[in-house]
């Protein structure tokens, strides 16, 4: 038996470096807009229907829950769209060392959630 086995393997007690945050909600926000994709869709037909349409969906926008699911995929889309350029970015090379990798992983997290926060007050 190999005593130098990990004893803890609780995944919430360890420390996961920003890169990996930043790979795990890259993940995360491409299955949000998986999922949320219909639904802009439809709304996207609503709004170009009629204007009899784009009257009622109008007064469906003001629903608090469809404002949140706005939100949600206002902040997805943003930030998959940065993590993806980041990541082409590192396709082609540039910020690839470690410290680069990390930093432009912080900044794209503090974009994101800077981004989210501006557009979530213009939907409201």
């Amino acid at each position: 038996m190999n005593h130098k086995r990990p004893v803890n393997l609780d995944l919430g007690s360890l420390k996961f470096p920003p890169m990996a945050i930043a790979s795990i909600l890259h993940r995360i926000s491409g299955v949000i807009l998986f999922l949320l994709m219909p639904l802009m869709l439809y709304i996207l037909k609503l709004s170009l229907s009629s204007p009899e349409s784009f009257d009622q969906l109008q007064v469906w926008l003001q629903c608090f829950y469809l404002k949140l699911l706005l939100i949600a995929f206002t902040a997805a889309l943003v930030y998959h769209l940065l993590a993806g350029i980041r990541h082409i970015c590192m396709d082609f090379g540039i910020g690839e060392e470690l410290s680069s990798s990390r930093t432009s992983s912080i900044i794209v997290i503090i974009l994101a959630g800077i981004l989210t926060i501006l557009l979530g007050i213009w939907i409201w």
